[in-house]
C-alpha cells in the first residue's frame, strides 16, 4: 500500500506531514523508504532522525522543514504560490488499518 505516494496523487499543493510521536515519525520514514522516497541528497529516510513535520515532494523526495516550515504549518495557507496541505499521519495510518 502506498500511503505517501497516494498523497501526491490526491492533493495539489505543498504537502507537509505532521508526525505526532516519535513512533509515528519512524513509521513515516519506514513507509517513505519502502515507497522509494529519499532525502534530496539521496540518503534513505531511515538513515535520518525523525522530526515532527516533513515535506513530501513530487520528485519522490522528503525534507525537513525547519523553524519557518513549522511556523507555516501552524499559520500559513500557502508556501510561495502553492497551497499548503496539512496531513496528520495518524489519520493516514488509521485509514490503512
Amino acid at each position: 500500500m502506498s500511503r505517501i505516494k497516494s498523497l501526491l496523487s490526491t492533493y495539489n499543493g505543498r504537502i507537509y506531514v505532521y508526525l505526532a510521536t516519535e513512533a509515528i515519525g519512524k513509521q513515516f520514514l519506514w513507509d517513505a523508504e519502502n515507497e522509494g522516497f529519499t532525502f534530496r541528497d539521496g540518503v534513505k529516510p531511515t538513515q535520518r532522525e525523525t522530526d515532527s513535520i516533513f515535506a513530501v515532494n513530487d520528485d519522490l523526495t522528503i525534507n525537513y522543514v525547519g523553524f519557518v516550515g513549522h511556523m507555516a504549518y501552524q499559520a500559513a495557507d500557502k508556501i510561495g504560490k502553492q497551497r499548503l496541505i496539512r496531513i496528520d499521519y495518524r489519520k493516514i495510518l488509521k485509514c490503512s488499518e
